[in-house]
């Protein structure tokens, strides 16, 4: 069969323009993937992140509690520590001390979201375990004193790791000392030994520390 001029012409273009539709369609997939790689967003900080530091034996049992919401790990770390606190179902008591329900005259709210620190927060068990007379006297204008003595032991300024404050003694905002007892995994707090249930859980601007008892100041 002979092949004409004209043909092998045609042949030729047909050849050519196969080569170049080939060329696009590999050019367009190549931006494509391009564009994709440019256009991923860098990994927020995670579970892992924010639960790096956590150390107690009721870790496991509050994370399994809180798996999400307010008052979970994640949650906690997404506001400062008055307001994470209130999202916190393990904590109403002690938010009701520090906002002014309890009483009053001591509002700590302004003062805690402000700075940067470490909380000792006592559960609602530990302030149900409290005899009801020492309650109602921190209820009185008298006792606001008291009161915000107690609640400001419980906090020194700084954001600490449970490895940090292991066998260390502190200065507290209440001004008197403060001494932390044991391992990271087994800490005490305290004169009297107040347990950490779960500590390192970060909020905005604090380190807390999920505590079995209400501390008394020294006299």
């Amino acid at each position: 069969m002979r092949t004409t001029k004209t043909g092998k012409t045609l042949a030729i273009a047909a050849v050519s323009s196969l080569a170049l539709f080939t060329a696009a369609c590999g050019s367009s997939d190549d931006d494509t993937s391009s564009d994709t790689a440019t256009e991923e967003a860098p990994e927020e900080e995670g579970a892992d992140d924010v639960a790096a530091d956590l150390a107690g034996p009721g870790c496991e049992d509050y994370a399994a509690e809180n798996p999400e919401g307010a008052g979970s790990v994640e949650g906690m770390a997404q506001e400062p520590v008055a307001t994470a606190a209130g999202g916190n179902p393990l904590l109403t008591q002690l938010v009701s001390a520090v906002s002014g329900e309890l009483n009053p005259d001591v509002d700590l709210v302004d003062t805690l979201n402000g700075g940067e620190f470490t909380v000792f927060a006592p559960v609602d068990d530990a302030f149900a375990a409290l005899p009801e007379d020492t309650v109602a006297t921190l209820q009185t204008p008298e006792g606001a004193e008291t009161l915000s003595s107690v609640l400001t032991y419980h906090v020194v300024e700084g954001q600490m790791t449970p490895d940090e404050i292991a066998g260390q003694t502190f200065t507290t905002v209440n001004g008197a000392e403060l001494s932390i007892e044991g391992e990271a995994d087994a800490l005490t707090v305290g004169p009297d030994g107040a347990n950490v249930i779960c500590g390192g859980v970060k909020t905005a601007n604090a380190t807390v520390y999920l505590i079995d008892a209400v501390m008394m100041p020294p006299a």
